[in-house]
């Protein structure tokens, strides 16, 4: 029986991968082994369906807990990946070895229990897996692959052992050394030789050091069970594909016996297995992925382009230049590989690595310039690309019923960044606005809500990423039912049954409305109803108010129903306006400015309702609050700012309080306090109203030196909140001792008919048409 043939690779690189498919159509062989998870057997046929496309990942995880879960990244550059597609494109049996994740997950579980420190679930560079968890993904990896950790600054070989080879031949780290002599060489004959003598070399050295950790121990000791196992089904030519790291413990067989007392007894766990949507940028060490490369979309580009890719990565970068309207010639293209192939033959390397790719592309086509590198960086380098997953992939039924809604809406998922502007007058768009607000509200954070830029309220604007771990957000979805609108409905009852504060429910009430649940919110109301009742805190029911007003306000456009909030609002304002004078009494500086902010958010809300009659009871409140003794400086200037401006002072009577707060008598901290709160955000009162401004300019005057120099950063603060053309009126005025400027006189004569044909469009600018 012949021996079998043992390539060690890295996870992910094109070089591997090359040389992997040509030692196969040289080998032969009649099973394939490679490093992977044996639980994802069942699912591994679907590799060979030609709509399987990488990057891609397999995902076990425990149906009881779907967090606790594992991927397997696949590029289209993995050498695992090429192996498992040429067995099984050619009839060839493939077989996934390694310790089962069931295994190690149960490990992980009961070390938690314990209340023990976790092993790394891929341990060190030199055991590590091509896995990645979900605890940030990778919070468990420590290094970068199955052969080296750059950034470790250990002499221990277990953790870095190619640092020493690549100093040797100098080069600065293992990565680099095994980029320019494995991954970019073109001829792989004798390559796994070499790779097998290397590791038996650094293997015995580092053992001679320290032993191996036990994880690392289990997973080749399980790797040496099934190539037992298959060598035993009379399977002759037999190709093992692992981590380079893993060759020579697959190449001297210890006795069976010694790897069976090893794994025995070891606890397991039920997973399951599928297929999910991976991205280029989730293979890097920047995403936390241990067994990641800095640059996927390089090395696809590498795997695409074996014969010239110099040339023709130069001329990716000059067309991505070109379309951000930066100027990358034919002739620069040209320049900048020259450049590059002189400073790999000054550097004795066989072709330009994308090290001096970077710094041709940066002296001709960047012009030195380090933003437009990144830009490089950013979408080429690494690049955003999407996988996708073939429709007979296992899923569960809300994971079909998203897509299908993804593919009837034509909203589908993309890596990188999306901006979507939504009009909710198109039947389309509302419902790709309902379909996202029902997945936020099922922790599926697929799109986030932006704040829009205009006062019109049929847009909406989301931005759109999808991520590769929301997919175990959607399995842990999939507990509240089987659709998105049974799922959304049954997880807003269950919010709503659990929330013990006000706020909380308003904001469901909202996220209720929009995401167009009708099934859920009247016992959404209920709670809501009986909350309120018994909540007795004014801040907590100002809080409470914003979210029910724009449901108010919008619901009509949105086509919600939104008339059963309507009674809860008239009741919370009622009970916010008897209650203010009292919440606001004794505050200090701290819960002054906090109350204050609930005092602008809540005059925010009464202005979007645009009721009379609760305009009328909040200006009640506010008249109240201007009027009650000790009130804190900050707020008593706020609410009479705003009677100001509601037309409920008159001008002179402004006046009058605006000199009681600023006279000399006070103290001068107060007094600073009040026209804090009275000119907050806008000093246009101070420029159109000569009797304020004489008031405040008096009062500032007054000011001894010592008290000036205590209020100078209030004041800056207070004015610092003006916009720029108001800062610059005010100082011009000061310059010129306080002169109002010429008023120009207003036309008397008004072309009313011209003026007339305006309001059309103006009401169609501002949703009113």
């Amino acid at each position: 029986m012949n021996d079998p043939a043992i390539f060690g690779i890295r996870h992910h690189g094109p070089g591997s991968a090359r040389s992997v498919l040509k030692a196969l159509a040289e080998l032969r062989p009649d099973l394939i082994l490679v490093e992977g998870p044996p639980d994802a057997q069942g699912v591994l046929p679907l590799a060979a369906d030609p709509d399987m496309k990488p990057p891609v990942a397999l995902l076990l995880y425990d149906p009881t807990e779907p967090r606790r879960a594992v991927y397997y990244p696949f590029a289209e550059f993995s050498p695992e990946w090429q192996a498992i597609r040429h067995g099984l494109q050619n009839d060839i049996p493939v077989r996934l070895m390694d310790l089962p994740q069931a295994i190690r997950l149960a490990l992980e579980s009961e070390a938690e229990s314990a209340a023990e420190p976790v092993e790394p679930m891929d341990e060190a560079a030199t055991s590590e897996s091509p896995a990645v968890t979900l605890a940030e993904e990778n919070g468990d990896e420590t290094t970068e692959n199955d052969t080296e950790d750059s950034t470790a600054a250990l002499p221990d070989l277990h953790r870095d052992p190619l640092r020493w080879v690549a100093e040797a031949a100098g080069y600065g780290d293992g990565e680099r050394w095994w980029e320019h002599l494995v991954e970019q060489r073109q001829d792989s004959r004798e390559l796994f030789q070499a790779i097998r003598e290397l590791m038996t070399a650094l293997r015995t050295e580092a053992d001679a050091q320290s032993p191996s950790e036990e994880e690392e121990q289990r997973r080749e000791a399980a790797m040496r069970v099934q190539l037992r196992v298959a060598r035993k089904e009379g399977f002759e030519r037999i190709a093992v594909i692992c981590g380079a790291w893993h060759v020579p413990a697959l190449c001297d067989l210890p006795p069976a016996r010694e790897d069976n007392a090893r794994l025995k007894g070891l606890p397991k766990r039920k997973l399951a297995a599928t297929w999910v949507p991976w991205t280029h940028g989730r293979l890097t060490h920047a995403s936390g992925y241990g067994a990641g490369v800095e640059a996927p979309g390089f090395y696809q580009h590498l795997w695409d382009s074996a014969g010239e890719p110099t040339s023709r990565w130069l001329a990716r970068i000059a067309q991505l230049l070109r379309q951000h309207d930066l100027i990358a010639s034919t002739a620069s293209v040209i320049e900048a590989a020259r450049l590059a192939e002189a400073l790999a033959a000054l550097r004795d390397r066989p072709r330009p690595t994308l090290e001096e790719l970077n710094e041709a592309a940066l002296a001709v086509l960047c012009h030195g310039e380090a933003a437009p590198l990144r830009l490089i960086e950013e979408q080429l380098t690494i690049g955003e690309r999407l996988g996708e997953v073939p429709d007979r992939t296992p899923m569960l039924p809300l994971q079909q019923d998203m897509q299908r809604q993804q593919k009837r809406l034509r909203l589908p998922p993309e890596a990188g960044q999306r901006l979507l502007e939504l009009d909710l007058r198109k039947p389309n768009d509302l419902e790709r606005s309902q379909l996202l607000h029902r997945l936020n509200l099922l922790d599926i954070s697929w799109g986030k809500a932006e704040r829009a830029s205009g006062k019109g309220t049929f847009k909406e604007h989301w931005r759109l990423q999808w991520q590769p771990e929301l997919a175990v957000a959607v399995i842990e979805a999939n507990l509240w039912g089987n659709t998105v609108l049974d799922a959304a409905t049954v997880r807003a009852r269950d919010l709503a049954q659990r929330s013990e504060q006000l706020s909380p429910l308003t904001d469901l009430v909202e996220k209720t409305l929009l995401a167009e649940l009708p099934d859920a919110i009247s016992q959404v109301m209920d709670r809501l109803q009986n909350v309120a009742a018994l909540t007795s805190d004014i801040p907590h029911l100002m809080d409470s108010l914003p979210a029910l007003a724009r449901v108010l306000r919008y619901g009509n456009v949105r086509q919600t129903d939104a008339g059963l909030v309507g009674h809860v609002v008239d009741g919370l304002i009622t009970r916010v306006a008897i209650g203010l004078p009292a919440a606001c009494g004794s505050l200090d500086d701290e819960a002054a400015e906090v109350m204050f902010d609930k005092l602008r958010v809540m005059n925010t809300a009464i202005g979007l309702l645009q009721n009379p009659e609760q305009a009328a009871i909040w200006r009640d409140a506010l008249a109240k609050l201007a009027d009650q003794a000790g009130l804190h400086g900050l707020l008593a200037g706020y609410a009479c700012r705003l009677l100001f401006e509601q037309e409920v002072l008159s001008p002179p009577e402004t006046a009058r309080r605006m000199g009681l707060a600023l006279s000399p008598v006070g103290e001068p901290a107060q007094a600073a306090a009040w026209l804090e709160g009275f000119l907050h955000g806008s000093g246009l009162l101070l420029l159109h109203n000569e009797m304020l401004w004489g008031i405040l300019d008096a009062w500032v005057s007054s000011l001894p030196g010592e008290a000036f120099t205590q209020l100078l950063p209030l004041l800056r603060r207070t004015f610092a909140s003006f916009p720029a053309p108001e800062r610059r009126q005010i100082g011009e005025r000061v310059k010129h001792g306080g002169a109002a400027r010429t008023a120009i006189a207003a036309e008397t004569e008004v072309d009313a008919a011209r003026a007339d044909r305006v309001l059309p469009v103006a009401a169609r600018l501002l949703g009113l048409v």
